[in-house]
């Protein structure tokens, strides 16, 4: 006996569904479908069939066994010309199209105050198997996952139904669907569990948010994705509140400024050019660390990446497009009167970033290599006063001890082989990305003699150890009072003894900030 083809829909969401369905009616398929699907479309007058009178058993456990059964695996995975005798004796119908999405675990992990229980509980079992069971068998079996695919697929329905190619594409699609989906649920335990990548695999599971005009050059194709589950204090999150579409570049560089400056407690703003931190200041409003900053190098912030840790004021914001040419401006949140400020600019892009402290994106870093990729534990160390050895005579007095400590945080963020010179909570020579450090000691001078910023007074901080005296004795000249470095090298003593030849405090970390390679 000849019968309809039969269509299965069971989806979470249901953006067009009802519309899908009528299509399926219309080109004679049987619908079969379960739960909140099944209500949906016979409230629109569709004729449907609960999965239920399918495979003769009830929906158990408050839905949570309702397809897993042979009618409807079967239906599914039976290969046509194969199959039919198995069928026949079992009774099973074939099913011809697949339109399932899964339970909405991305949306309920994203969500503020949702536990744990409702993230397991959010975790499609029956799904999946559907989606993959019906990608396995596309030869014959059409599966959705999109509803953006429902339109090409209904306009074969009249036709035969989806061609071979459109299946094919159709399956890979799926396959992506549940692999991304996995990844978001491994992903969420691992990190419940504080955990990193376990040296067996490592899957990346990430949304598209938006393509982006090009990469770092223009011949380069690029795109922006988000990490499941962030809503808040991310770029990749953050709220475009004016300006033009952010390019690859832009958001290199504003990501560097964003992390960098989320590591102070009190108001502070860093100024990045080409993922450089060329200014960056703490104070008590955001107007005080602006100016600043700006102070340190006004010819590089020119078309620079602005951020802030605190709220943008209408003040700070005249201030800022009354001096200085600025492609993109962050903050945690933008006051009224500092919109319409900035309105004045339109093609100034201004973000506003949310709570800094809500980051919830992955603890470890990725960077391609050819062949392969890098994994690491992303650069959380932080140094306190207790942590610090003091090395020298001399030790630092509290005014020097707190420019160190700040000194550290700024070089973190600064690529290698990075010096920093600082005195008051902020920044007066930065040095970076040279292959000799006493070359980054002597461009960070040259730095600040050129917006004429007196050294004398002022600390240093270096991302690495000196492996030479030399750039002690370099510093030195320019009249610096206290050094903030790693240690480690094997002539340490050589430069403790630089150091005291020329009366400074020299504290060591026992930590390293490398910061020279393109971590994503």
């Amino acid at each position: 006996m000849n019968h309809a083809p039969r269509a299965l829909l069971s989806v979470s969401d249901k953006t067009g569904l009802t519309e899908f369905a009528a299509a399926l009616e219309g080109a004679g398929y049987e619908l079969v479908s379960t739960g909140g699907s099944a209500k949906a479309i016979a409230a629109a007058g569709i004729a449907v069939t609960d999965v239920a009178s399918v495979t003769g058993f009830p929906e158990i456990m408050a839905g949570r066994v309702k397809t897993l059964h042979p009618a409807v695996h079967g239906g599914i995975l039976a290969r046509r010309g194969t199959d039919e005798a198995t069928m026949a004796e079992h009774g099973i119908r074939p099913i011809d199209i697949v339109v399932v999405n899964l339970y909405p675990f991305e949306q309920t992990i994203a969500r503020d105050g949702a536990s744990f229980a409702d993230a397991i509980e959010n975790i499609d079992i029956g799904g999946p198997a559907m989606i993959r069971a019906a990608a396995k068998n596309h030869a014959s079996v059409a599966v959705i996952v999109d509803p953006k695919d429902y339109e090409r697929v209904a306009a074969t329905l009249t036709s035969g139904g989806p061609s071979e190619e459109l299946r094919s594409e159709l399956a890979a699609r799926a396959y992506r669907h549940t692999a991304f989906y996995d990844t978001v649920i491994s992903e969420y335990l691992l990190n419940k569990k504080d955990a990193r990548p376990d040296g067996t695999a490592l899957a990346i599971a990430a949304r598209e948010v938006m393509p982006l005009r090009y990469g770092e050059n223009p011949h380069q194709s690029a795109r922006l994705y988000r990490d499941p589950g962030v809503q808040s204090g991310t770029l990749a999150a953050a709220e475009l509140l004016q300006g033009k579409p952010l390019s690859y570049n832009n958001l290199a560089d504003a990501d560097a400024a964003l992390e960098c400056v989320r590591h102070f407690d009190s108001a502070a703003c860093v100024i990045v050019k080409h993922a450089n931190p060329c200014g960056v200041a703490t104070g008590e409003s955001a107007l005080d660390v602006y100016e600043a900053a700006y102070r340190t190098d006004p010819t590089s912030a020119f078309g620079g990446i602005i951020a802030f840790n605190c709220a943008l004021d209408a003040a700070t914001a005249t201030a800022i497009i009354d001096r200085q040419f600025v492609e993109v401006l962050l903050a945690p949140t933008v006051d009224e009167a500092a919109r319409d400020v900035l309105a004045k600019r339109s093609n100034l892009r201004l973000l506003e970033i949310g709570d800094l402290h809500e980051r919830r994106d992955a603890a470890y870093e990725i960077k391609k290599i050819s062949g392969g990729l890098l994994v690491q534990d992303r650069d959380d160390g932080v140094i306190g006063e207790t942590d610090l050895t003091v090395v020298t005579a001399r030790a630092p007095d509290p005014h020097e001890l707190r420019d160190l400590l700040f000194a550290w945080k700024v070089v973190k963020y600064v690529k290698s082989n990075a010096i920093v010179f600082c005195r008051d909570n902020a920044t007066l020579g930065i040095g970076a990305g040279q292959m000799s450090r006493v070359y980054s000691t002597r461009i960070a001078a040259i730095k600040a003699a050129d917006e004429s910023l007196d050294l004398n007074g002022s600390v240093l901080a270096s991302d690495a150890f000196f492996p030479f005296r030399d750039g002690i004795d370099a510093a030195a000249e320019h009249g610096i009072r206290a050094v903030i470095q790693p240690g480690g090298s094997k002539r340490d003593n050589e430069v403790i003894d630089a150091a005291n030849d020329h009366g400074l405090a020299m504290v060591m970390t026992g930590m390293r900030h490398f910061h020279g390679l393109a971590m994503e």
